[in-house]
């Protein structure tokens, strides 16, 4: 059997990844610390005799025993409270991770992919953004500490394809939903459907007129697949190319939820970005891939997830204790 390695595995995306690695007959290695992760994303795993869980801080020194043909670097604060809270910790897994990853990698002679993110291009001036693309970062902003992260980890990732021969492959990930993310993360779909759940008025960031582009996560995770088998070690866009504005976006939650909150708005964050698709044209010919599932489809079963969750788990507010992991 292939086995690979999954960093940040008990996340959102990094447990779905758990899944379809082991219906494809992979044996799964999930490493996580916890700090943003659940184990509640991948409680149903532990039975099969084909995943292990590591509780490790990627940060440190990695150590896997056996052999290992993929290694996927997925661990990594996501959302805008989780690297405003904990803004050290997130650079290190950008840095640090990410050394460590390459390493183990080159000594078990595994191919690595890395999570980038649509993030590298910052606040486009270009749009839609194209992996040719360098993006417009501020990178002593608040966002800072997760956009370099990231672009440091395709730099890190590339000087270790060129120099020493390491197969590495680097997906940039653009907004992503589904079922397992976080109510309370920041990120606007949880936020907005969390909001809807509690009879909460949705809150809007800006005149709303700023958009995103929503790609459900089995649609994700499908181009991720394809791109760690393909042989291009350049940059790959996944993501979905259908563009709604805030506001639409709002308003879309409202009609699916059957609520009558109203829709409230609040100065836009620094550094947020204005504009956000992704040109998929190198994905569809590279990996002849592009998303499948519809927003109305995708956030239906998106819903269906969060309706399901208890009171308490609906009302829930992150209360971690970060400051026992920032050094």
């Amino acid at each position: 059997m292939k086995r690979v390695l999954i960093t940040g595995a008990a996340g959102f995306l990094g447990s779905h990844l758990c899944d379809r690695f082991l219906k494809d007959g992979y044996q799964v290695v999930g490493m996580d610390n916890l700090i943003t992760g659940d184990l509640k994303n991948i409680e149903h795993l532990f039975a099969s005799e084909h995943f292990e869980f590591y509780h490790h801080d990627v940060s440190k020194f990695i150590h896997v025993p056996g052999k290992l043909d993929f290694v996927l670097h997925f661990a990594s604060p996501a959302s805008p409270i989780d690297y405003l809270k904990i803004p050290i910790q997130t650079l290190k897994v950008g840095s640090l991770g990410i050394h460590n990853c390459l390493g183990l990698a080159k000594d078990k002679k595994a191919r690595l992919l890395i999570a980038s993110t649509s993030e590298v291009y910052g606040d486009p001036t270009v749009h839609p953004q194209t992996e040719s693309y360098w993006g417009n970062v501020n990178p002593v902003g608040p966002r800072g500490v997760y956009d370099e992260a990231k672009r440091f980890q395709e730099a890190i990732t590339m000087a270790y394809h060129t120099f020493h021969g390491l197969e590495t492959r680097i997906v940039r990930i653009f907004n992503t939903y589904g079922p397992r993310m976080r109510l309370n993360d920041g990120r606007v779909l949880p936020a907005f459907i969390g909001q809807a759940l509690r009879g909460e008025d949705l809150t809007v960031f800006g005149d709303g007129s700023q958009t995103r582009s929503f790609c459900y996560v089995d649609d994700l995770i499908e181009g991720i697949v394809r791109l760690l088998h393909s042989d291009y070690s350049g940059p790959v866009n996944i993501g979905n190319p259908d563009e709604i504005t805030i506001s639409e976006f709002a308003e879309e939650i409202i009609k699916l939820t059957g609520t009558q909150q109203k829709v409230i708005y609040k100065p836009l964050p620094t550094d947020d970005p204005k504009q956000r698709r992704p040109d998929i044209s190198l994905a569809k010919s590279l990996l002849g891939w592009e998303p499948k599932v519809s927003r109305s489809e995708g956030l239906k079963i998106t819903y269906d997830y969060f309706k399901s969750l208890t009171e308490d788990e609906l009302n829930k507010v992150e209360h971690k204790d970060f400051t026992r992991f920032i050094k």
